[in-house]
């Protein structure tokens, strides 16, 4: 089963304006399928086949010179040393528009190389598991299925079971990855390490009580969950504070981006956990706001994504930063609107006067109407609404 991805288009479109396009991304989040749907011409090589990768680290001339008009190149990061010698072929050639795709799963360990080697002649992108229109165009199971599903493609693909599928890909990708990375010895407290971080999702960060609680100190925490977010695998949503005289709460919230793989490390084995599950409302916040950052990130944007949270407790869920406007959205579970899903957005909207956009609550019901200023956007009709805003 081949998913259209909505990244296609702009890869193509940024392959014809500079010779390096870079495509990032966690593990098995569909890199490689994208790339040959979208190059079908070009030779594709992965740094992971260790013959490959000696070759390339052994004589890089002699391997790039095999591909006179460019290369998909997977995951580069294994082989970092040949950006050095990718820069001089591009910029010796007239017309390198396109030449060399390279994918990556993990930014933290080449986008330095990147930034040094590549600098003005890659562009970077990035790609997360499916989105929420992607995987669902047309026929939207009920919402607990789609949160304990998640968004990684293997499990569409192969019609797999997703508390298996999370299972190994913890095991096989997480484990192996990070701690080698880490250098950790005792890997029980790397798991309780990532359960606990899945028992925060959608709260405010405290580094110090996550480290408590794994026996570790406050900067191993702060190191680990730092190797967590490069890997995409956990997103800092950032707070709102840009001309505010209000004190703010300055720490970041915590998110995963794939509520499947939060769901497998709280222990939710089915969607029928789900139903009275305390994190249920946690973990359909931690979705919404994720399907925000795929959707930015699709159309190759900044993320814009932050939270506004003052010292008495008011909070916005998200902030949509554009500039001189900024839009406020309330994300509810709930199947039914209540009157005190308003109260925070009115807040927010006195407070930032002119300056704020058309407020919106997302929820987890069918119907989307307007009630004042406020959009209110039922789950059925939440893909629309992600393929229209910017």
């Amino acid at each position: 089963m081949i998913i259209s991805r909505n990244l296609k288009s702009e890869l193509v479109r940024l392959a014809k304006k500079y010779p390096v396009v870079t495509l990032t991304g966690p593990r098995q989040s569909g890199k490689t399928t994208l790339c040959k749907i979208a190059f079908p011409k070009k030779e594709y090589l992965s740094m992971e086949n260790l013959d490959i990768r000696r070759f390339a680290q052994n004589d890089p001339n002699a391997f790039l010179k095999q591909f006179p008009r460019g290369a998909i190149l997977d995951e580069i990061q294994r082989a970092p040393d040949l950006l050095s010698y990718i820069q001089t072929i591009v910029d010796e050639k007239k017309h390198a528009e396109g030449m060399f795709i390279l994918t990556g799963s993990r930014q933290f360990e080449f986008m330095d190389s990147i930034n040094q080697s590549l600098a003005g002649r890659s562009a970077i992108t990035r790609l997360l598991p499916f989105s929420f229109s992607e995987i669902y165009p047309k026929k939207l199971p009920a919402i607990d299925k789609i949160l304990y599903t998640g968004f990684y493609p293997r499990i569409f693909d192969k019609k797999l079971n997703p508390t298996e599928t999370m299972s190994f890909y913890t095991t096989t990708y997480l484990e192996r990855d990070v701690r080698s990375l880490l250098n950790i010895k005792d890997l029980s407290k790397f798991e309780l390490f990532l359960k606990l971080c899945a028992s925060r999702t959608g709260q405010i960060l405290n580094l110090s009580n996550l480290g408590n609680e794994c026996g570790i100190n406050h900067n191993t925490a702060k190191n680990w969950l730092s190797v967590l977010e490069a890997s995409y695998i956990v997103f800092l949503l950032k707070p709102y504070h840009k001309n505010f005289k209000k004190r703010l709460i300055k720490s970041p919230k915590l998110y995963f981006i794939d509520t499947g793989l939060a769901a497998f490390l709280l222990g939710i084995q089915s969607p029928q956990h789900l139903n009275t599950h305390p994190l249920k409302g946690a973990l359909f916040e931690t979705f919404i706001i994720s399907e925000f950052l795929k959707a930015r990130f699709n159309k190759v944007k900044t993320n814009n994504l932050y939270y506004f949270r003052d010292s008495l407790g008011t909070e916005i869920d998200l902030i949509l930063d554009y500039g001189d406007i900024t839009v406020p959205v309330e994300i509810k579970s709930g199947q039914t609107i209540a009157n005190d899903y308003f109260k925070n957005l009115r807040y927010y909207s006195k407070l930032r006067g002119n300056k704020t956009g058309k407020a919106m609550l997302i929820y987890g019901g069918n119907l989307s109407y307007k009630e004042g200023k406020i959009n209110i956007v039922g789950i059925t009709n939440f893909s629309d609404l992600l393929k229209n805003i910017e």
